[in-house]
């Protein structure tokens, strides 16, 4: 697989341009939703795949040595591997969040400062 391929695969992340502050902001708030959702999703895939292997394989001959108990046991051990995929991506998020505040912390010094937002402080009754 070349570069450009592997930074295809993810388009929210490889339209980040590398220019600025901002951008390594945006980098670290979409790559930690992304990380929140792919965690989100594989625990809830593995609740629903708990659920189909337990079905499927209730009362197979083979499986069924100690019952419907060693499917069972079977069944979470795979799931346990899922839920643990899970549970690394939202640790990959945690990691996201500090990715961003070390950066700060690393470069808020020389970080041009913000424009200060033009916004009128209070609401004015008669402009309505």
């Amino acid at each position: 697989m070349s570069e450009q391929q592997g930074r295809s695969r993810i388009p929210e992340l490889s339209a980040i341009p590398w220019e600025g502050p901002r951008a390594i902001t945006d980098y670290a708030r979409i790559s930690r939703n992304l990380c929140r959702d792919l965690g989100e999703e594989l625990n809830i895939g593995s609740d629903e795949l708990y659920a189909v292997l337990i079905r499927s394989f209730k009362g197979h001959p083979v499986l069924s040595v100690f019952g419907a108990l060693d499917v069972r046991l079977r069944a979470r051990r795979v799931v346990k591997r899922l839920k643990r995929a899970a549970e690394l991506q939202r640790g990959a998020g945690v990691e996201l969040v500090k990715f961003h505040a070390q950066f700060r912390k690393e470069f808020v010094d020389i970080l041009p400062a913000a424009k200060p937002e033009k916004r009128q402080k209070t609401f004015n009754w008669d402009d309505v």
